[in-house]
């Protein structure tokens, strides 16, 4: 893997972790992963295998590191790994169509939705929840399928029109 592609990985988590420190918790701790937006993007501009398990392994613990979920580290490291790697797979599964907003999104949300899911559900199993996994199923997860869904396909666009425009290339980009 080049340098600058991991320095580009290394760019996107620092704008999701930024924008994941700043959200507020809400219902039991629980807050929007925004971060996950910017490692899907990493993942849809550079699906290599190497940088997937770069892009979990440092989406992991920059999530670790701001959840405000009581004992929600581990789990963080947890949905990351599963997330990506699924991900992963159904990014080398579609390769042969290029990647316009509504395949963006749809996956997108697919991909916050296991992750939402593998960290309530390891969350239960390590720590226990808050409150039932119903409740946090519907305020959190369900809501930032969407959010996550709709901005993510945004952003990978704006983020893939600024490569074109500075000449920049990522390896294995997916216009």
């Amino acid at each position: 893997m080049k340098l600058k592609n991991n320095i580009f990985t290394a760019l996107l988590l620092t704008i999701g972790f930024i924008l994941h420190q700043i959200t507020p918790g809400i219902l039991g701790g629980m807050k929007f992963d925004f971060l996950l937006s910017f490692i899907f993007i990493s993942i849809f501009l550079n699906s290599t295998f190497r940088n997937t398990m770069l892009t979990a392994l440092l989406g992991g613990i920059l999530s670790a590191m701001t959840t405000t979920f009581p004992g929600g580290q581990i789990p963080n490291l947890i949905d990351k790994l599963v997330t990506c790697l699924i991900l992963f797979i159904i990014i080398k599964g579609i390769q042969h169509f290029k990647l316009n907003s509504f395949i963006v999104a749809l996956i997108s949300g697919l991909g916050t939705f296991i992750s939402g899911t593998t960290f309530l559900i390891s969350a239960l199993l390590i720590t226990g929840l808050p409150v039932p996994l119903k409740v946090l199923m519907i305020t959190v997860v369900l809501p930032t399928i969407l959010i996550n869904g709709v901005g993510t396909a945004f952003l990978y666009g704006i983020i893939k029109r600024a490569l074109k425009l500075s000449g920049v290339t990522v390896d294995n980009f997916n216009a």
